[in-house]
């Protein structure tokens, strides 16, 4: 029974001198994505709080490819020392299993979760010159010419492209996938009348919007977006049950040690409710979500069983 209690006295100091040492070496926060996403606003946003609040390097990482999979990988497969974070969207932890028959990480079991950061909703966007004027446009334009209608996407399993595949289901239409490497083209070929419409994060287009090269048919969310308070919902303009909010999350490789994980999780949350984040992220549609990893844990189950309905109700694959 002592030498119980001393080891267990040992592994509390140990867990106490790893907080108290962390972060002891630069740490990268990986984002899955090419620069520009909503992801990447994420990462760049929390870095410097971080680098500034503990005196050491917080450095962005982007490795996109393969929807998300190369960067979580790689993450995955890191040291669980606290030197490596995910900074990822949905895609990875909650879509793309129910895609890729041999992907190599099991997203409920082989990460520590440490926190959805922020939420926002999708936005039915065309190009400013569109003929398209709302949703019930585009319901009429898929009818007509089945499968001809094209959508653009930040790539396969994201979030903008499972929420055209609910919206065609939930429409009994059909439209033309067009995947591309991260939000960011995609906006350049949507503004360039290239594809017909989208599906985009509203804080990663609000700008487009405001500015006039793109036109904003509906949203995702339950409510009206506050910062596009004239556009109304899906549900307003006719389809139901297509709620979608995108969400980006923070997550490292399984076996952090407690009391680093503890102080990650601290640290993360601070940085994202610093005022001038907040604001920024809620003034171009974000809602700061911030929680704990049990709460993430629970959202997270519920969302992945919500996107397999989906994709297998579509019977969709990217293999």
């Amino acid at each position: 029974m002592k030498k119980l209690c001393i080891a267990a006295a040992l592994a509390l100091a140990a867990w106490g001198a790893a907080a108290q040492s962390w972060p002891e070496k630069p740490v990268t926060l990986v984002v899955p994505f090419p620069p520009g996403g909503s992801t990447d606003q994420v990462a760049r946003a929390v870095s410097p709080r971080l680098t500034e609040k503990f005196k050491q390097s917080f450095l962005v990482d982007n490795k996109p490819g393969a929807t998300g999979t190369i960067g979580a990988t790689f993450v995955q497969r890191a040291a669980p020392d606290g030197s490596t974070f995910l900074v990822t969207s949905l895609g990875p932890l909650v879509i793309v299993p129910h895609l890729v028959k041999s992907l190599p990480f099991d997203p409920l079991k082989d990460f520590d979760l440490i926190t959805v950061a922020v939420q926002s909703p999708n936005v039915l966007v065309v190009p400013a010159a569109s003929p398209l004027k709302s949703v019930a446009d585009v319901v009429a334009q898929l009818k007509a010419q089945p499968g001809k209608m094209s959508f653009a996407s930040a790539g396969n399993g994201s979030s903008d492209h499972l929420t055209a595949e609910l919206f065609w289901q939930q429409t009994g239409t059909q439209g033309m996938h067009v995947p591309y490497k991260g939000g960011a083209p995609a906006h350049t070929d949507l503004i360039g009348g290239q594809v017909d419409a989208s599906f985009q994060n509203v804080n990663s287009v609000i700008q487009y919007i405001k500015g006039g090269k793109m036109r904003a048919l509906a949203v995702t969310s339950a409510r009206r977006s506050p910062v596009l308070p004239d556009v109304p919902t899906l549900a307003e303009a006719g389809v139901k049950n297509v709620e979608v909010a995108s969400w980006q999350a923070i997550v490292a490789p399984k076996g952090l040690p407690p009391a680093v994980r503890q102080k990650a999780h601290a640290a993360f949350v601070e940085a994202l409710n610093d005022p001038k984040v907040r604001d920024q992220f809620v003034s171009i549609g974000f809602e700061m979500v911030a929680n704990t990893p049990e709460e993430f844990a629970a959202f997270q189950r519920k969302e992945y069983d919500r996107w397999k309905t989906v994709i297998q109700t579509g019977k969709i694959s990217i293999d």
